[in-house]
């Protein structure tokens, strides 16, 4: 098992299943060194786990849980493309929420993102971010993550 993978299961973590594209595209490519993920959904044992607003009433709860859901599962695509050992450095994280009118948390939302991404790769999950609220998203998903990532 990798060192990555090794930290992921200490901490109480499991990589789900790699989820499919929904549609027509790709999960991953790679140009250079750098590494580009598509939208990653919350995707639970291939269904959707989180649907609907994230609002001031569930932005702790619900909004950052699928928020880690997502990065679990583009880690889960990473490691099947390129093997998590193999990551450099989290260049860039995108988060799109699926937010009601006025709800203006989204940072904190995509914290469960960037939490356990520097929880898992220390200094190398370190990276540049957008936390951006949406007034949909595909699949009614509350939530939605990318990445860019330098390989070694």
């Amino acid at each position: 098992m990798s060192a990555i993978k090794d930290k992921l299961n200490q901490l109480g973590y499991t990589l789900p299943e790699a989820p499919v594209p929904v549609a027509s595209y790709i999960s991953v490519t790679q140009v250079g060194n750098l590494v580009y993920t598509s939208g990653t959904l919350p995707m639970e044992n291939g269904k959707i786990k989180y649907t609907g607003k994230i609002n001031n009433q569930n932005y702790e709860t619900t909004g950052y849980e699928a928020a880690k859901l997502c990065t679990l599962n583009a880690l889960s695509i990473l490691d099947k493309e390129i093997d998590l050992d193999n990551i450099k450095k989290f260049v860039k994280l995108t988060g799109f929420v699926n937010s009601e009118s006025g709800f203006i948390q989204q940072p904190k939302v995509i914290n469960g993102s960037s939490d356990l991404l520097v929880e898992v790769f220390e200094e190398a999950g370190k990276h540049t971010r957008s936390a951006v609220g949406v007034s949909d998203l595909p699949l009614d998903v509350s939530v939605e993550i990318e990445f860019i990532v330098e390989i070694k």
